[in-house]
């Protein structure tokens, strides 16, 4: 993530400006410009996306998005993968999903860019977890590796193949282990 010098701006100020490409985040009164994805990062997202949805949409246990903006607290951040528990999914009038979300993630994912900075994504991570989140996951690509976070809890790493990665309690139906989700990069 790359700080963009402005002036400061409100987060409502924020929220006002047109949308970027890559994806700006407000963080602490901060705007901070996200790195744009590249080819593992893409792979995993665009694969585990799918790959959820497979599993906990038809049921409608829950759903998850790809770059979706949640404003919630004093922050406006976009993860690399939002799930939303079916009854967390804002509706608007006429029962689509809303195009503004104001809830912290179910569950978020991030997927470590090469040119990202690990501590500014844990940091991300935590607030969600503050805010009402039940678990972040953040997937390194380039070592294999997954950091699993849970409120108030240690951080579990999983770098063996075979590991089975934890789920919300609500995603039980959904298994996947490190050797599925990094096999995604061969396909």
């Amino acid at each position: 993530m790359v700080k963009i010098e402005s002036k400061k701006l409100t987060l409502t100020e924020f929220l006002q400006q047109p949308e970027t490409k890559p994806a700006r985040e407000y963080i602490d009164g901060k705007i901070i410009q996200k790195p744009m994805p590249q080819g593992k990062h893409s792979a995993i997202q665009g694969e585990l996306v799918t790959a959820i949805n497979q599993v906990l949409k038809p049921a409608k246990v829950a759903r998850a998005f790809p770059e979706l903006r949640c404003t919630f607290g004093q922050r406006s951040i976009v993860p690399d993968i939002v799930v939303l528990t079916w009854s967390q999914i804002p509706r608007d009038e006429q029962g689509e999903i809303a195009n503004t979300i104001t809830v912290a993630p179910t569950w978020t994912i991030e997927i470590l860019s090469p040119d990202q900075s690990q501590t500014k994504v844990i940091k991300n991570i935590l607030y969600c977890l503050k805010n009402g989140t039940q678990m972040g996951w953040l997937i390194d690509p380039n070592e294999k590796t997954i950091f699993v976070y849970r409120p108030q809890q240690e951080t579990e790493i999983f770098e063996e193949s075979d590991m089975i990665i934890p789920v919300p309690n609500w995603a039980q139906n959904l298994q996947l282990t490190l050797a599925d989700i990094f096999a995604w990069l061969r396909d």
